[in-house]
């Protein structure tokens, strides 16, 4: 049987992983000439949720199945109110998880905002990353 950190760690990492793959994505449909650009903007709320749900995880931090950024933020308060309190500004990508993915009268993200979303992931990367420094 493995020990309960190893456990965690290796939870940690997936996350961490899927949140990588979920920036590579971002960056690469906003690397393309495109029409539409929601799905960058899809991969970059992704992305920041799994990061948020990593530092959770490594805390031992239960989470709710959500897509709202703010929700992941305020059980981060609890355990660094700081570090939430810095990345408050990732609410902002809370329509990105699902509204902008279905038919409705939300218009096509600009390029700008795109980049702006994207942008949003990297700093909620750095800052997840940094305060996990030395625990994965």
């Amino acid at each position: 049987m493995r020990p309960p950190e190893e456990v965690r760690r290796d939870i940690v990492r997936q996350w961490l992983r899927k949140a990588d793959a979920d920036m590579d994505a971002a960056e690469a449909l906003l690397s393309e000439e495109r029409t539409s650009l929601y799905p960058s903007c899809f991969h970059s709320q992704q992305a920041a949720e799994k990061f948020l749900k990593a530092y959770l995880s490594r805390h031992q931090v239960e989470f709710p199945k959500t897509h709202i950024l703010g929700e992941l933020l305020d059980l981060i308060s609890r355990i660094d109110k700081k570090l939430a309190d810095g990345l408050k500004d990732v609410t902002k990508l809370n329509p990105y998880g699902v509204v902008i993915r279905y038919p409705g009268d939300i218009p096509e993200p600009t390029r700008e905002q795109a980049e702006e979303a994207l942008d949003l992931a990297q700093s909620v990367r750095d800052a997840i990353l940094y305060a996990l420094k030395g625990l994965v």
